[in-house]
């Protein structure tokens, strides 16, 4: 009988014991898929800022406008640069949330 005893336990032990291990699993495969995701949003984010970075590397232009051009050359140029600190600025905050 109690023999018997041990193994029933025994078997609800197994039993658990492979349940638990594959809620773990599934837990740590949606982890992986969750950070996978959050780590494409942050790629394609970071890409589209790159992107962006070469508008404002227009300074020289900038020293090349016309003086009847230069203020709104300036104004434009003035206008991505603080677009794109934002940007910056966001996806920092971002980033450091996560």
């Amino acid at each position: 009988m109690k023999g018997e005893m041990n193994l029933a336990k025994q078997a609800v032990h197994d039993k658990l014991k492979s349940q638990i291990n594959t809620a773990e699993a599934k837990l740590n495969t949606l982890k992986a898929r969750a950070e996978s995701a959050k780590a494409n949003v942050e790629i394609k984010a970071i890409g589209e800022l790159l992107v962006a970075k070469p508008t404002i590397k227009q300074v020289h232009e900038l020293e090349k406008s016309a003086d009847d051009h230069w203020e709104n050359a300036k104004r434009q140029l003035e206008a991505k640069v603080s677009d794109f600190e934002k940007a910056v600025k966001a996806m920092e905050s971002k980033l450091k949330g996560s």
